[in-house]
């Protein structure tokens, strides 16, 4: 169930792309951040409401935390795009999963457990796997001049990962998901809100703002599954299945903007597709939680 959910985020994350490829050319893009994180707040709000959660927490600098993470992340994302070849940068942000990986593994070493740390080795090779697919779908490439950007899009990876693990943290002391979710939306409303604020706001156009409903509706509902899955999930294989992402993009592109996808991208697909597999079969067939994940 909990590599379901990470499929799903994975499959709303990617249509959020196709309705912010359709709404970029309207408004700039922490216009874009801001209207998704405001949507996204009144939409789990309104969850919360209907779930009968509260909206006040006991742990509120665990959401701070998540919060600063989480936006600082997005926002050097969004600089590697500006400044990088997109596929370079969507790879750069991709490779938390790897960060999650080396995190997880190293943590167990510090702490003495290498049994503990060998019977997940086959799980972060499928995680290296996975990334390798990715490699072969997006074929990122860099120029010497673009050396910072490439840095700023590796942290943004980094963050990623620490932004997921934050949010497996919260799951672990029981904190409800759509409260997480609530809580980081006001976080990226209220940075986009500041950046307007200096840079100013495009004028609405219609149809083109009927855009701005979706993306934030699907962003909230991808950040709702992802953590599902991350809270309550085995955090090498969640962060393995992230990787379908790339895939529903890709085929996204393939049949509404009639992207071509060469040979090795479909082999690309077609490993990642694998680990995943690889990677979920192999946590059945594990300990029911693996020490290296409740820290």
């Amino acid at each position: 169930m909990q590599a379901s959910w990470m499929i799903l985020a994975s499959l709303f994350f990617a249509t959020m792309s196709v309705c912010i490829k359709f709404a970029a050319p309207h408004f700039d893009t922490f216009e874009l951040v801001f209207y998704r994180g405001l949507i996204g707040m009144a939409f789990m709000a309104t969850l919360c409401k209907v779930q009968k959660v509260p909206l006040r927490t006991t742990i509120p600098m665990m959401h701070v935390w998540r919060s600063i993470i989480g936006v600082a992340s997005l926002s050097a994302w969004f600089y590697a795009i500006a400044h990088l070849p997109l596929a370079t940068a969507m790879t750069l942000n991709y490779m938390s999963g790897v960060w999650v990986a080396a995190f997880l593994i190293g943590g167990t070493l510090v702490m003495g457990r290498l049994q503990d740390a060998g019977k997940q080795g086959p799980i972060v090779l499928t995680v290296i796997a996975g990334f390798s697919g990715v490699i072969m779908i997006l074929r990122p490439t860099i120029e010497q001049n673009q050396l910072f950007a490439g840095v700023i899009g590796l942290l943004s990876g980094l963050g990623a990962a620490l932004a997921y693990m934050q949010v497996a943290a919260l799951g672990r002391v029981g904190e409800p998901e759509s409260r997480t979710v609530f809580y980081f939306s006001i976080g990226t409303t209220v940075v986009g809100g500041v950046v307007i604020l200096f840079s100013g706001a495009s004028a609405w156009t219609w149809p083109a703002a009927l855009w701005l409903l979706p993306i934030g509706v699907l962003a909230a509902l991808g950040q709702l599954s992802m953590t599902k899955a991350y809270s309550r999930g085995a955090t090498l294989v969640v962060a393995n299945l992230q990787y379908s992402g790339i895939v529903f993009a890709a085929l996204y592109g393939l049949f509404l903007f009639g992207d071509q996808i060469p040979l090795i991208g479909w082999a690309g697909m077609a490993l990642i597709i694998a680990s995943g597999i690889a990677a979920t079969a192999l946590r059945s067939r594990a300990l029911p939680r693996a020490p290296a994940e409740e820290h």
